[in-house]
C-alpha cells in the first residue's frame, strides 16, 4: 500500500496519509502534477510557504521493470512561474517505493536552520537539524552523510548545494546513484531553490533489508518484463547505440544535421564536435581505465551512463550527458572534454542545472564579457554561482536573467527556461515541443528528434512545418505517461518502433497494480497529466502568447541550412486540443 508522507516544515511535523482514491492510479509525474494542481495556489510565491515540493517514484518504482526507477520531483517553478516536473535517475525512486512511499509532500517553511528528512528501513521518519551542512557542496555533503550512522547502511539521498541555498532559479536537486555519488540531477526549473526555501538540505532514505515491492500477479509481471527487456535489447538505439556511446552518440548526428546550437545559437554546427563526441569520449575513457557503461539506477537495462575520469584515472563526474557537453561545450565554443568535465563537476557540486548554466554562460559570452572558447574564464565565472556575487546570482538565475542584465538580444528561452541542445529552426518538431511544453523549453517533454532526425517511429522532414504538431503532440502525451510509470524516456525508441514494447508496458502495469491497463488507458494517463499542467499554468496567467519561440528564431537564418522556424501559430495552438476547460472534463475530480 502506497502512502503519502506529508512533511510540514513550519511545524516540523511529519504525517502519514493513505494515498487518496482519486490518485491511486498515479505515480511519478502524474502524481506530482496532480498534487501541485490541487494543493498549490497558482499565484503562490514559488519560494514561499504556499508552494509544495513533491517527490514521487513512478508506478514501477521498487520493481524489476527494466529502466523503471526514474523519479519525479514537482512544484511551482521559480524559473518559469508555472508547474514543473523534473525527472531524474539515481536510487531514490526505488528506495522510496520499497518503503511504501507514493509521494513525499514538503510544505510550509522552516522558521530557522537547515533540516534533513530521514527515512529508516524500519519505517520511522523524522526531521533532524542539519545546520552543520550549511554551504556544503553536494559532494562534500555526500561525504558528510557517509560518515554518520548511515556509513554501513544502504541508502539514497536527494540534496541541494550552495545554488539551492542561494535560492537561485537554476538550482538543481542532486540524487545519488548506485555508488552513492550525488551525480544524478533533477536539474530543470529551479526545484533545488524550492527545496532549500523550505529549509530542507537533504532527504536520506534507507531500504536496507527490504525487498522489491509486491505485484498483483508476479508471474505475469515477470513475463511482461522479459518481453519489454527483449524489445529494448533488440532495438538498435537502446540495445547498441546508447549502451556503447551514451547520450553523446548524438553529437556527430545532430552536428551533421545542422541543428547543433553553437556559440549561443548563432550557428548550427560546431567545428570541434568530433572532439566532444561520444565516440571520442568512449576512447578517452577506456584509455584512462574509466567506466564506459553504467546504469544510473538498479534495473537499468540500457546503461547509457558512464563515469568521466581525469588523466590519472580518478573519478571526476558522471559521464557528461549530451545536453551537458553541448551546453558547456559547443554552445560556449569550448571543444575540450576535460574542460567540459570540470564545468560539469562544478555544476553538480554547486547544484545548478547544466543546460541552464551552459546557456547562461553562452549569453554572457555573447555580451563580450569573456570570449567564446575561453574554458578557464568560463570555469572561474561559473564558480561564482552560489557565492555572494552579483554575477554569480545572475548566472544562477538563468540565461534570461543574464541576457537582460548584460544587454544581449539573442536569448534562447521559452517560458523563461533555456533551450536544450537542438536548434528548432532546422529541427522544427523539437521547436513545437519547446514552444508548447508545459515545462518551458524542454526536449524531454516531446522528443521529436525521433522522427525528425533518427527516423524512429517514422520520418518527418525536420526542415518542413508539415506534420510537426501531430508528432510533438503524440510524443508529449506518451512521455507524460512514461514519466508517470517511472520509465526512462529512452525506452520510447523501442516503444515507437516495436508494438510489443508498448504492449509489455501495459502488461507490466496490469500485473503490478491489479488494474487492467490497456494501451488507450496508458495514453489517457498521459493526457490527464498534461491536463493538470495546462490548467495550472492557465490559472497562473499563461496564455497562447507563452507558447511561442523567441521572435528572432522566426527571422534570423541559421547556417548551414539558413533555416527559420515556420510552424504557424494557429497550429501551435492546437497541440493541446484534447485539454478541456476544467479538470472535470477529463474525468478528474
Amino acid at each position: 500500500m502506497r502512502e503519502i508522507l506529508r512533511v510540514d516544515m513550519s511545524t516540523q511535523q511529519v504525517k502519514r496519509e493513505p494515498l487518496p482514491e482519486r490518485w491511486k492510479e498515479y505515480g511519478g509525474r502524474a502524481l506530482t502534477s496532480a498534487v501541485v494542481f490541487e494543493e498549490v495556489p497558482p499565484n503562490a510565491d514559488a519560494l514561499g510557504p504556499d508552494n509544495k515540493l513533491v517527490v514521487a517514484p513512478g508506478i514501477f518504482g521498487g520493481t524489476t521493470a527494466p529502466d523503471g526507477g526514474r523519479l519525479s520531483i514537482g512544484a511551482k517553478s521559480p524559473l518559469t512561474g508555472g508547474i514543473k516536473e523534473s525527472n531524474t535517475g539515481g536510487q531514490l525512486s526505488h528506495t522510496l517505493a520499497r518503503l511504501g512511499v507514493g509521494a513525499i509532500i514538503v510544505e510550509g517553511k522552516a522558521a530557522e536552520g537547515l533540516w534533513a528528512l530521514v527515512l529508516e528501513a524500519d519505517g520511522s521518519v523524522k526531521l533532524e537539524r542539519a545546520d552543520e551542512w550549511k554551504g556544503l557542496g553536494n559532494y562534500a555533503l555526500a561525504e558528510a552523510i557517509a560518515k554518520t550512522r548511515f556509513k554501513d547502511d544502504r541508502y539514497a539521498t536527494a540534496s541541494v548545494g550552495p545554488g539551492g541555498e542561494r535560492l537561485l532559479s537554476a538550482a538543481s536537486i542532486a540524487v545519488t546513484d548506485r555508488e552513492m555519488r550525488p551525480n544524478r540531477h533533477a536539474g530543470r526549473g529551479g526545484l533545488g531553490a524550492v527545496m532549500a526555501s523550505k529549509g530542507l538540505k537533504a532527504i536520506i532514505a534507507s531500504d536496507k533489508g527490504l525487498g522489491m515491492t509486491e505485484h498483483a500477479d508476479k508471474d505475469a509481471f515477470n513475463a511482461a518484463t522479459k518481453k519489454f527487456g527483449t524489445a529494448l535489447h533488440e532495438h538498435p538505439v537502446t540495445g547498441e547505440g546508447l549502451p556503447t556511446y551514451g547520450t553523446q552518440v548524438l553529437t556527430n548526428i545532430i552536428n551533421e544535421a545542422g541543428g547543433y546550437p553553437t556559440r549561443n545559437f548563432s550557428a548550427g554546427s560546431f567545428e570541434f564536435a568530433e572532439a566532444l563526441s561520444g565516440e571520442n569520449m568512449r576512447e578517452i575513457t577506456m584509455e584512462r581505465g574509466g567506466n564506459v557503461k553504467h546504469g544510473c539506477h538498479t534495473g537499468c537495462a540500457i546503461q547509457c551512463s558512464r563515469y568521466w575520469v581525469d588523466k590519472d584515472g580518478h573519478y571526476k563526474t558522471k559521464g557528461m550527458e549530451y545536453e551537458s557537453v553541448w551546453s558547456l561545450g559547443g554552445n560556449c565554443g569550448i571543444g575540450d572534454l576535460d574542460a567540459v568535465g570540470d564545468l560539469d563537476r562544478a555544476c553538480g557540486d554547486i547544484g545548478v542545472d547544466t543546460i541552464e548554466m551552459g546557456a547562461a554562460l553562452a549569453v554572457y559570452m555573447d555580451s563580450g564579457a569573456i570570449a567564446f572558447g575561453d574554458a578557464a574564464a568560463a570555469l572561474e565565472t561559473l564558480k561564482q554561482v552560489g557565492t555572494d556575487s552579483e554575477l554569480g546570482d545572475a548566472l544562477g538565475n538563468g540565461a534570461e536573467a543574464v541576457g537582460k542584465k548584460y544587454g544581449v538580444e539573442r536569448i534562447p528561452v521559452v517560458k523563461h527556461q533555456a533551450m536544450p541542445a537542438y536548434d528548432p529552426r532546422p529541427i522544427q518538431g523539437i521547436g513545437v515541443t519547446y514552444a508548447t511544453s508545459t515545462m518551458g523549453a524542454d526536449h524531454t517533454a516531446g522528443y521529436a528528434i525521433t522522427a525528425n532526425i533518427l527516423n524512429v517511429g517514422g520520418a518527418v522532414d525536420p526542415l518542413s512545418p508539415l506534420g510537426q504538431v501531430a508528432l510533438s503532440q503524440g510524443l508529449q502525451i506518451a512521455t507524460a505517461m512514461l514519466d508517470a510509470m517511472g520509465l526512462c524516456i529512452f525506452v520510447a525508441f523501442a516503444v515507437l518502433d516495436k508494438p510489443e514494447a508498448l504492449e509489455a508496458i501495459a502488461g507490466m502495469a496490469t500485473a503490478h497494480t491489479g488494474k487492467v491497463w490497456t494501451i488507450d488507458e496508458l495514453m489517457l494517463l498521459g493526457k490527464k497529466t498534461l491536463t493538470y499542467e495546462r490548467l495550472f499554468n492557465a490559472k497562473a496567467g499563461f496564455t497562447a502568447a507563452d507558447d511561442r519561440l523567441p521572435k528572432w528564431m522566426y527571422t534570423e537564418k541559421l547556417p548551414p541550412h539558413d533555416a527559420v522556424f515556420t510552424v504557424p501559430d494557429m497550429e501551435l495552438d492546437s497541440v493541446y486540443d484534447f485539454v478541456p476547460e476544467t479538470a472535470a472534463g477529463m474525468g478528474i475530480a
